[in-house]
């Protein structure tokens, strides 16, 4: 019996599936067994998966679409290992990662661990610019995994885990937006610890384009609602900012119609972000893409978080989180 069950959620991923399969053959310790949870992909990967099941401890699982939560807590369902660990399917396992994971828990154990994310050096440079600005203290405050932090550490679910213990007592994942944030907030309310492995981290697909992150990102700031109503101590003020700083672009754009020095804050700060991205990824042009990436995470968050709380909060139509999994099935 593997120690690691590795459960990962497949919505019509074929491509990106088989990159994460390649890169878990390349593995230094596979000490771990793979749940692979198609959740009714119109175009499936079964056959990948029988490809690979003939170097991994791999089992493949068809199910109907009902969403990446229900098909997590499907895998759950027939994991066999001890400790559970979650990758989406546009990830890249670097070849020590179990080596590694092993080694942190075994020296500190701790029932429920995070890693961060990062760009590969074959990903596209959309897909390093949005890297950057989901990892940038400049952007994010370090909420997922920076070296500097603005809050408590949350896992994510591209890479997370947790114990059989806690899967026990807290269950699997809710269906809902951020259901990442929710887990986390139901274990520690569990009383169990969760901690950031930071030498764990994978290389993260995320979006290939820069109008899917906007989509992304947009209904982030709206999900950050739905979890204040259901925790209404975990808004915090780092969670406001990309509202703030909407509004504040707005004002400053309107009022540089009238006195163009107003748009300089804008510009500085956007200078700002393009030299940050500049020493780390050392291309012209990735830094360019990392300006634009920016501003559209922090603006289209933003506004999914106004909309979001006008709706819920000011005009009291909040939903719960039945409808909320209705809204998210298009129903």
């Amino acid at each position: 019996m593997a120690f690691f069950s590795v459960i990962v959620p497949v919505y019509n991923r074929r491509d990106e599936v088989e990159d994460l399969l390649r890169s878990l053959t390349r593995q230094t310790d596979k000490d771990f067994e793979i749940i692979l949870v198609e959740d009714g992909s119109t175009d499936p990967c079964e056959d990948i998966a029988l490809r690979y099941a003939k170097e991994l401890d791999l089992r493949y699982f068809y199910k109907d679409n009902e969403g990446r939560s229900i098909a997590r807590n499907y895998g759950l369902e027939h994991a066999t290992g001890r400790y559970f660990v979650f990758f989406d399917s546009d990830c890249v396992i670097p070849p020590d990662y179990f080596k590694t994971l092993g080694r942190e828990l075994a020296n500190n154990y701790v029932p429920c661990f995070g890693g961060p994310d990062a760009a590969s050096d074959d990903f596209t440079d959309v897909q390093k610019a949005i890297s950057f600005s989901m990892t940038s203290l400049l952007t994010t405050g370090g909420i997922r995994g920076g070296k500097v932090q603005m809050e408590k550490f949350v896992p994510r679910s591209f890479n997370m885990g947790y114990s059989r213990e806690v899967y026990e007592k807290v269950g699997g994942f809710r269906e809902m937006f951020s259901e990442d944030i929710d887990m986390s907030t139901r274990v520690r309310q569990a009383g169990f610890d969760i901690r950031l492995i930071r030498p764990a981290f994978v290389y993260h697909k995320r979006r290939t384009s820069i109008s899917k992150f906007a989509r992304q990102t947009y209904v982030f700031g709206m999900s950050r609602i739905t979890l204040k109503l259901l925790y209404p101590d975990s808004l915090k003020v780092v969670h406001c900012l990309p509202a703030v700083f909407l509004a504040g672009c707005v004002l400053l754009l309107l009022l540089s119609l009238w006195k163009w020095w107003f748009i300089l804050p804008i510009l500085l700060y956007a200078a700002m972000l393009w030299v940050a991205a500049l020493i780390e990824t050392r291309s012209l042009k990735i830094a360019c893409l990392a300006v634009a990436t920016s501003f559209t995470q922090l603006c289209s968050y933003g506004w999914g978080f106004i909309k979001a709380w006008v709706w819920k909060i000011l005009l009291r139509h909040g939903r719960d989180i039945d409808e909320e999994v209705a809204m998210r099935k298009g129903k």
